[in-house]
């Protein structure tokens, strides 16, 4: 009975991390469409609701009531089983992430490794959707992918080294801790700088949106993908960019830290909480702003 309460308890707290993040999600792509509505002189999505914010929950209910397309010549376990690994790989990743002062589902001695190691599992979703679908368009979409996501993980493992070195330790809690006089982007900022670069790159967007193919009028790796699996991808790839700009705020942006600011007796719904979340939407801003406004002006 003992034991059955406390699978329960993990259970719900699960659902308080995941739930939210999800819902989180369908608001990042409803925010980022009014963003650069806004920033390219037009409206964005404004009929679904008021403000136009029922507008997720209208897409994913279309993407829902979908048929499933399977090419009949793919490879259909790999090709329904690559979604589920690029899902799971995302939303593991968040198991270690400190909320607050002891506020993690799992406050692991190695966090920083789990996280780069879950991350690094992503890749084999990508790889089984371009070989298993026997499209070349997929297949081209996926090598490049792949290819661009493993280059980029080089850099980012390098930077994290430097934090893990100044610190002394891979916890994330105690990296977080290690920030209280001063962020480390005032000491680190052309690094930080790096960081946020090769995360923009390791999530695929732009100006490091190639392996996409918007230009060829395909997604890249899951072209061929339809309905439910195809929602599935659009969930991690979201939740992959909400998690990596997590990582950032933790690393360098000290985490749920407020300055001149201590709290006592923290949960779930603490201010602590509330910080790390808008230094994350800070970050997701940074991606809008650079899609959009600094691009135009290089190209």
């Amino acid at each position: 009975m003992y034991y059955n309460l406390l699978m329960l308890l993990s259970f719900i707290e699960v659902l308080i991390v995941i739930v939210p993040l999800l819902l989180s999600v369908a608001f990042m792509t409803i925010a980022e469409r009014k963003a650069m509505g806004s920033m390219q002189r037009r409206l964005g999505p404004n009929r679904v609701g008021y403000y136009g914010l029922l507008q997720p929950f209208a897409d994913a209910l279309k993407l829902f009531v979908k048929e499933s397309v399977i090419p009949a010549h793919s490879n259909k376990a790999l090709f329904l089983f690559a979604p589920l690994i690029s899902l799971i790989t995302s939303l593991l990743a968040w198991g270690v992430v400190p909320f607050g002062a002891g506020l993690t589902l799992s406050d692991l001695s190695l966090g920083i490794l789990y996280l780069l190691a879950v991350g690094s599992l992503g890749v084999y979703g990508v790889i089984f959707a371009g070989w298993s679908a026997n499209s070349k368009y997929a297949f081209l979409g996926g090598l490049r992918s792949t290819a661009q996501m493993v280059s980029y993980e080089v850099v980012m493992g390098l930077v994290i080294l430097t934090v893990v070195l100044l610190v002394g330790s891979l916890n994330l809690t105690n990296i977080i801790q290690a920030q209280i006089n001063v962020w480390y982007i005032i000491p680190l900022l052309p690094l930080s700088l790096m960081f946020l670069i090769s995360v923009i790159a390791e999530t695929n967007r732009a100006p490091f949106d190639l392996p996409e193919a918007e230009s060829e009028l395909v997604a890249g790796f899951f072209t061929e993908h339809s309905s439910v699996p195809f929602v599935m991808f659009f969930l991690a790839e979201y939740a992959s960019i909400i998690l990596m700009s997590t990582f950032v705020a933790m690393l360098f942006l000290g985490g749920y830290l407020v300055p001149f600011v201590a709290f006592e007796n923290p949960t779930f719904f603490s201010f602590e909480g509330l910080a790390l979340g808008l230094k994350t939407s800070l970050i997701l801003f940074v991606y809008i702003w650079v899609n959009n406004t600094l691009l135009p002006h290089i190209s």
